[in-house]
Formats: C-alpha cells, structure tokens, sequence
C-alpha cells in the first residue's frame, strides 16, 4: 500500500530518489521505486469512449498496459509527440491490486536524491485547485520539483474508466 512507502520516505534524515521529466516548461517527479521503464512513444490502441487523456492500450511484454497523457490530464496544451517524448511506465498500487500503467511526458530529466526534510507540502490553494495528486515540492539546482503521487493521480484517472472499457472491449479478459 501507498501508506507503507510514504512511512519510508517520510522518516527524519531519510533521502528518496525522484525520476524526473518535463511537461511544457514544468519538471515533475515520481518516486524512482515505482518506475518500471521508460521506452519511447509508440501508439496506443484506442479504447472507444475513454477520457481524452487516455490514449488507449499497448502491449508492453506480453501485458495490456493503459497509456495516458499527462499532458492532457493536467489539462496542459496539447504539443506534438516527437523525438523526447517517452512512456514512463509505472507501479501503481490501489486498495485492490497493483497495476502498471504508462505515462506519455515530454521528455525525461534525470535522477535526484532529495531529503525527505527538505520536500515541502503543496501550498493551500483554497477548494479551486486540487493538490491530492501532489505529494510535495522540492528545489533541487534552483529548480523546482513537483513530486506527484502516482498513486492518487493513476488511480483516480485510469483505473476504473479503462478497467470498464477494457471490460467492455474483451470480454472475459483478465
């Protein structure tokens, strides 16, 4: 479960290592333990009556992997894929089951370590703006990182609209 590895990386004096990437002129993170691969943009399969942020379904290894679109999930202007754009392939754990999911960014930075004494909370925008998807804030070389729970974002986005649609596509599958 998320709580376990928050428990981890929220200990006094404790480091986490954060995969980084763009979208637009932003650079995000995703905790460095979730990350099962990056591999270049290919297609997906589009699923028929799925938000506009998921791209449908590829075949990742023999397993049926939804893709989705950061970009358009954090409602960012669409931009043409081209040679940076990567698939972050990610473990995303829920209440249910684990799952792995692709994120389409625009392209990925690189690796930091940051104390966990040093990741600050999301600021409190009020009820407009929703920060459940944001674990905390870092500086790292006069940059700043938004570290985002993929578990929060993953979840909510995909989990039940592709599971329906997949559902409804290939009956009997698991």
């Amino acid at each position: 479960m998320s709580e376990n590895l928050d428990n981890l990386t929220d200990q006094p004096g404790g480091t986490s290592q954060y995969l980084t990437f763009m979208l637009g002129s932003e650079e995000f993170g995703v905790d460095i333990l979730r990350v099962q691969g990056i591999q270049g943009w290919e297609s997906a399969t589009p699923i028929p009556n799925s938000p506009d942020y998921v791209l449908g379904v590829t075949n990742l290894r023999g397993a049926v992997v939804p893709i989705i679109d950061l970009r358009r999930r954090f409602d960012l202007a669409d931009q043409e894929f081209g040679p940076t754009t990567v698939v972050i392939v990610v473990k995303v754990v829920s209440p249910t089951q684990d799952r792995t999911i692709g994120m389409v960014v625009d392209g990925v930075s690189e690796v930091y370590s940051v104390d966990t004494e040093e990741i600050q909370p999301p600021p409190d925008f009020g009820s407009n703006v929703d920060t459940r998807f944001i674990k905390g804030l870092a500086t790292m070389d006069e940059r700043l990182l938004i570290l985002l729970d993929i578990d929060e974002l993953l979840n909510e986005t995909v989990e039940i609209e592709v599971d329906e649609e997949m559902a409804n596509e290939q009956p009997g599958a698991a």
